[in-house]
């Protein structure tokens, strides 16, 4: 019978685990190993209300201090775990401690990728991952000021969103074609891009940055078509990298991530892994899979936690993702990767609209601008593998909630 599990990183899929490990009757030690100091909290509020300073630091918390003491759950925060020790069963941590454990899940999340130019290094050049990331920009962060964003993916234009409606001006700078590429369809690029044009904001495609310039911090971004733009600061949102060296280092298969399998357990079978830093397998993608979302995070924890129980039940979530932009809720689900075509859904409005993505005619995604029942018919649909005509999406008289339940 365990006695003792550890999870090492202080995220959501931290404080799923243990919520489900607890509701599921496990009565011994759980112990949290985090290297900041805050226990769990939300990270997609960092980019958005937090930043705008709507929300209160304490509100991030995905449950306050108390739960865990209440529940007999040990923070170990401020702390890293320096390596582990899998014949041993142990972790050991930054200051020479050794907690051996029966059972370890390893949820030690993703870090920012970091931008390597000249002048990289300059004061003013902020990242959005942690909220210490967040209280350093919101120092600056202040109406008449000219920022810089380099990213035009879902952090930079919430980012971007949140500057422009707080009265600074915004440059944001993509490499890219498009906005948000890496996850929506050109229409989706092109409204996007439009809406942010009203709101004031500049956006620069097909353009990379060379250098951040300035004598003593941040005065310009600098690109390789020979631009100069003059900022007080620079958001930089480039993507993530999954904080993998622990594992490796243990001797754990890692490919992009660490790799589970469909019940989040790795090749050591006292070992679990979940959220960010996972790869797993995915039925809806045809193969291994790494996901940079909460929802990912929060049930692939439950599966991971029930692993650790000897309980195993499979993961095969359909993935969905969403992005607030000023007045703008996009909620995305699915993998829209491989379709071979888009079919546009609109009743009334501009920015009240949902896009359909066909793979040999089944659904496999949906992108939902302010259309949340599309989102949720969506999802019912992808999950189904269902066939739907693409006229009949496209026709606002369809009754979609019909189509979903002809398919179950």
């Amino acid at each position: 019978m365990p006695e003792h599990f550890i999870i090492v990183g202080a995220g959501q899929a931290a404080a799923q685990a243990v919520q489900t490990l607890r509701q599921k009757g496990f009565g011994g030690r759980i112990t949290i190993v985090g290297e900041e100091r805050d226990p769990p909290y939300q990270r997609p509020p960092l980019s958005k209300k937090y930043l705008a300073g709507e929300l209160a630091r304490e509100r991030l918390y995905v449950k306050p201090r108390e739960f865990y003491a209440r529940r007999n759950i040990e923070l170990e925060l401020g702390m890293r775990a320096q390596r582990l020790e899998p014949s041993a069963r142990r972790v050991v941590l930054q200051d020479g401690r050794a907690l051996e454990y029966d059972g370890l899940m390893l949820a030690t999340g993703s870090r920012v990728r970091k931008l390597a130019v000249p002048g990289a290094d300059l004061g003013g050049i902020h990242y959005v991952r942690t909220v210490a990331d967040v209280d350093a920009i919101r120092d600056v962060f202040r109406s008449g000021k000219r920022l810089v964003g380099v990213g035009a993916g879902y952090i930079g234009l919430e980012v971007a969103a949140v500057a422009a409606t707080g009265g600074l001006t915004v440059t944001v700078l993509e490499a890219a074609e498009r906005v948000m590429a890496r996850v929506v369809c050109p229409e989706v690029s092109q409204f996007y891009h439009r809406y942010h044009a009203s709101a004031g904001v500049q956006i620069h495609c097909d353009t990379s940055v060379t250098a951040f310039t300035g004598e003593h911090r941040l005065e310009a971004v600098e690109t390789s078509d020979g631009r100069r733009f003059p900022c007080d600061l620079a958001i930089v949102g480039i993507g993530v990298t999954p904080n993998v060296e622990l594992a490796e280092a243990a001797g754990l298969e890692c490919d992009d991530g660490i790799v589970v399998d469909e019940f989040a357990r790795t090749a050591n079978p006292s070992i679990v892994a979940a959220g960010d830093c996972t790869r797993h397998p995915s039925a809806l993608a045809g193969h291994r899979i790494r996901l940079e979302s909460v929802p990912n995070a929060i049930e692939q924890a439950k599966t991971a936690a029930l692993s650790l129980l000897g309980e195993p039940k499979a993961y095969a979530t359909i993935p969905w993702f969403w992005s607030d932009q000023y007045d703008l809720k996009l909620q995305i689900a699915g993998l829209s990767a491989g379709h071979d075509r888009v079919v546009m859904r609109r009743e009334t409005g501009d920015d009240h609209f949902s896009v359909f993505y066909l793979r040999s005619g089944t659904v496999v995604a949906v992108d939902a601008v302010n259309r949340p029942k599309d989102f949720l018919l969506g999802r019912k649909l992808i999950a189904a593998g269902a066939v739907v005509p693409p006229e009949d999406i496209a026709d606002p008289g369809t009754d979609l909630a019909a189509v979903a339940r002809a398919f179950g």
